[in-house]
This record gives C-alpha cells, structure tokens and sequence, in this order.
C-alpha cells in the first residue's frame, strides 16, 4: 500500500501499511535518521519528532492517523550552513556528549520555544521531561534551550 506524507516540506509517498510506525518510515524509507529508535514505548523520547508543530513520539503514531500532516524531523530543522538557532545553542552549550538523545531534546524543546520563546527554566525542565538522557547533559541542555529561547525571541 502506498501512503502520502509531508516530511520536512516535501511530498512523499511510501510502500507501507497505515500501522507502520512513522519512525521506521522516516529511517528505513526516507533515510531520515536523527530520530532514533529508544524504547518503542513512548517514554524515552528519542524519536520525537513534530507532526503540525506537536511533539509527538513517532515510535507509536502509526503513519495511517497522519493524513495530510505537516511532519518536520531535525533534519528539516536547518542546515550546515545556516543551523536553526536550537542547534547552534546546543553547539555552543557543549550540550551533546553521545548524541542518541539530542535530536528528540532539539524537537521538543522547538515546540515549546515556538509557543514561548521566553520559557523559564522550570518550564523547559517540565517540557524536556520525557526526553531522557542517560550521558547526563540535562544542565547543558536546559542552557542551550534557555539560550535559543533569547535568540528566538529576539527575531
């Protein structure tokens, strides 16, 4: 069966059934693989990506319940050469020791800095919660998202 999505501004069509998790979609079909696979439970948050903006777990949302979807990946996030300011903070906070998690951190922490470029520290905290990260970086993280929420804020 063939289903359409969106991923990253781009028109796709894969060969999968409509429970197919769309992170194996977006790894095995799309090559598209800074969300990782974690738990498969919804509680690790490694493969957070945004479906119309809302953090979601891509391990459990089957591709079928998507419809005409806006899907957006780390990847689609910014460029080598021109990185989304979540990137660059975490660059610049030294917030990435092995990486696995990051790419859900930088998801998450999108949507709330689109909702509140001004987030407080408790509210990043309360938001990056169920994205876990076993090398221990959540200070870093935390900074990094702090930082990006000022420079969001200010363009």
């Amino acid at each position: 069966m063939a289903i359409n999505l969106k991923v990253n501004g781009a028109s796709q069509t894969v060969p999968a059934e409509p429970d197919t998790p769309l992170l194996y979609v977006l790894r095995n079909d799309l090559a598209l693989n800074g969300a990782k696979f974690g738990c498969g439970l919804a509680q690790c948050g490694a493969c957070t990506v945004l479906v119309n903006g809302k953090a979601v777990r891509s391990c459990v949302t089957p591709i079928g319940t998507l419809g005409n979807a806006e899907i957006t990946t780390i990847e689609g996030l910014g460029t080598a050469d021109k990185p989304h300011p979540l990137q660059k903070a975490f660059i610049a906070e030294q917030a990435v020791q092995c990486g696995y998690c990051i790419g859900g951190m930088i998801m998450s922490a999108k949507e709330l800095l689109d909702r509140k470029p001004n987030a407080t520290e408790a509210e990043a905290r309360a938001a990056l919660a169920g994205n876990l990260c076993r090398c221990g970086t959540h200070n870093r993280i935390i900074g990094a998202v702090l930082s990006a929420g000022k420079e969001m804020g200010r363009t």
